[in-house]
């Protein structure tokens, strides 16, 4: 079997682990997945077998027989990109990056690793998830986790930064069970908008969330929905519910997961598992199906139980604040008033978002399993933490780019993407002519224009046509021996292919450049 067949495999146990997550409670089902997936795991422990003594046996030689010995993948969790892939990823970052310029945002970078002690504690019971580095003989310190907890870090060391609008595009790591498929991966990248300082309530909030919809719209990631809610309402819904304060994050990690899990077996978590009273986790759940826009707020704020508690009606009046705002910036026809959506991470303190797709027109594109595509939310305290009791407010998003990529990278032909940015090719046709094609392109260079030709003294034509048709370049500049005797080149516009609608013109060497910069 080669590494391609390997791959596959370990694609497909992938797969199966996720279907046995979409179909549980169905015994029947998750059965035949349990079945199929230990026939699977077989297979691989026996190729796995065979290739180490393979490797063992055969006689090439010392180097060879060492070399074999190594397992050429990648570790679990992370991709490498071919050269197409990287070029949709390139765009996608680049129409990211736009948006964030178009809203006046700075960038900034921090570290890869962080001491430990900055990183513990903030993330609930992801907490594990964290990959702690081996102590060097130096200081203890993790991979990020997120952008947001350095980000915080920043500006408590750095006390003349009060207010920023900032935004950073890394990548971060995450100790997760992963489905590559589906974009979940242990190091990824994120990409990050924040702003931090003092304002007037929900003003910065409306903007990142306004962000974040121009963002996706741009990238045309498909159906989605904004679930947006607010961690002051829901901590007065688990108050006013009977849920113990020790107990209020970890019954919030427990509902963060009813996009993932049915209301009976999040239920079950949180009596079972967590030791909630019965009559108390039915409460919730009477709150958390309710869904809604701006008229929600009303609702809520009738409540008989939620009227009598400040931090839910302080949540309710920002939230009624909030959708005005949204509705002024146009994007209120993408948000979802929805008491489900808790964002488990503890440093939250207000309004709380997530973007999630609503399924795909697009038979190619499958959507189930792929989670949240963006989310964020305002963490007033966070900054505090470090600095002790200097508060700098933040409210942010953060772009699942790994997942939009894997939506993106379906409905895609690879084959059809252009992974160079090169504009022109310029091709010989006769021998003798390397030379002559190396002083054009330093030409078109010196120029600012994009341009290659092919590394050979004397190459073949069709050779040199097959890159300009892989590599979509728009232009040809072609010369043969009459060419250069006569001082002209000939332009020809490759938009067509090789063999398309002609529109190939003569002019002179002189006129080359200009010629070429009004065509593109």
């Amino acid at each position: 079997m080669t590494d391609t067949d390997m791959a596959a495999l370990e694609a497909r146990i992938e797969a199966i682990k996720d279907q046995k997550k979409a179909v549980k409670g169905d015994k029947a089902k998750e059965a035949a997945l349990a079945d199929e997936l230990k026939k699977l795991n077989l297979k691989r422990a026996a190729l796995a077998k065979a290739a180490k003594l393979a490797a063992g046996t055969d006689g090439d030689g010392d180097d060879a027989a060492q070399a074999k010995k190594f397992t050429l993948k990648v570790p679990k969790g992370t991709k490498d990109y071919n050269e197409k892939e990287m070029a949709i990823r390139e765009d996608i970052f680049a129409k990211i990056r736009a948006v964030f310029n178009r809203h006046g945002a700075v960038t900034i970078d921090t570290p890869v690793f962080e001491l430990r002690e900055i990183l513990a504690g903030k993330y609930g019971e992801d907490s594990k998830l964290i990959y702690d580095l081996q102590d060097q003989g130096g200081e203890i310190c993790s991979l990020r986790y997120d952008l947001t907890v350095p980000f915080a870090r920043y500006l408590a060391m750095n006390k003349d930064t009060q207010n920023i609008k900032r935004y950073q595009i890394a990548k971060v790591y995450r100790r997760d069970q992963p489905s590559v498929t589906k974009g979940r991966m242990r190091e990824f990248y994120q990409c990050d908008f924040d702003i931090a300082g003092t304002y007037d309530p929900m003003i910065p909030d409306a903007e990142a969330i306004r962000v974040m919809v121009e963002i996706l719209d741009s990238l045309k990631v498909g159906n989605y929905t904004v679930k947006i809610s607010h961690r002051k309402i829901l901590d007065g819904m688990f108050a006013v519910c009977g849920v113990p304060a020790d107990k209020i994050r970890s019954i919030s990690s427990a509902v963060d997961k009813l996009d993932k899990m049915p209301w009976e077996d999040v239920r079950k978590e949180m009596t079972e598992e967590k030791g909630l009273e019965p009559a108390v986790a039915d409460r919730i759940g009477e709150y958390v199906k309710l869904k809604g826009s701006k008229e929600l707020c009303a609702v809520l704020a009738a409540d008989a139980r939620l009227s009598q508690n400040e931090a839910a009606m302080a949540g309710i009046a920002d939230m009624d604040l909030l959708f005005t705002y949204l509705d002024l910036f146009g994007v209120t026809d993408r948000l979802t008033f929805d008491l489900s959506l808790a964002r488990g991470l503890d440093y939250y303190t207000g309004v709380i978002y997530e973007a999630v797709m609503l399924g795909s027109d697009d038979p190619n594109v499958e959507t189930s399993g792929v989670g949240s595509i963006a989310s964020g939310g305002r963490y007033d305290e966070l900054v505090g933490m470090f600095s002790g009791g200097k508060r700098i407010p933040c409210v942010g998003i953060s772009i699942g780019v790994e997942r939009v990529f894997s939506l993106i990278l379906q409905r895609t032909r690879l084959a059809a993407v252009k992974s160079t940015h090169t504009d022109v090719y310029i091709i010989g046709i006769g021998a003798n002519l390397l030379q002559e094609r190396m002083r054009i392109a330093r030409e078109l260079w010196d120029a600012g224009i994009r341009a290659e030709f092919m590394f050979k003294v004397n190459p073949k034509l069709p050779a040199q046509w097959t890159v300009c048709e892989r590599e979509s370049i728009p232009l040809a500049v072609i010369i043969g021996g009459d060419e250069v005797a006569k001082g002209v080149v000939k332009i020809k516009d490759m938009r067509g292919g090789p063999d398309g609608p002609s529109k190939e013109v003569t002019v002179a060497r002189s006129d080359m450049v200009a010629t070429i910069i009004a065509t593109l």
